[in-house]
C-alpha cells in the first residue's frame, strides 16, 4: 500500500489554489482519483476532495475532460 502524499509531505492544509498540486489527484476525464490508487488516507482525502471542488467551482480545474 501506498503511503499517504500530504501526511508523508507533512502537509496539514490542502490549498485549493494549488492547481499543479491538485492535477496529480485527478484522472484524465478529470474525475477525482480513488485512494486506493492515489494513496491519500481517509483525512486527506476528504480535505482533497473538497480542494478540488472548490477549486473546479472557481474555474482554477475543469469539471469534465473536453
Amino acid at each position: 500500500m501506498k503511503q499517504c502524499y500530504f501526511c508523508s509531505q507533512n502537509l496539514n492544509e490542502i490549498d485549493y489554489k494549488d492547481s499543479e498540486l491538485l492535477k496529480k489527484f485527478i484522472s484524465g476525464q478529470a474525475k477525482i482519483i480513488d485512494p486506493k490508487f492515489s494513496g491519500t488516507c481517509a483525512k486527506h482525502q476528504r480535505n482533497l476532495a473538497r480542494a478540488i471542488k472548490r477549486s473546479r467551482y472557481l474555474g482554477l480545474l475543469p469539471f469534465t475532460r473536453r
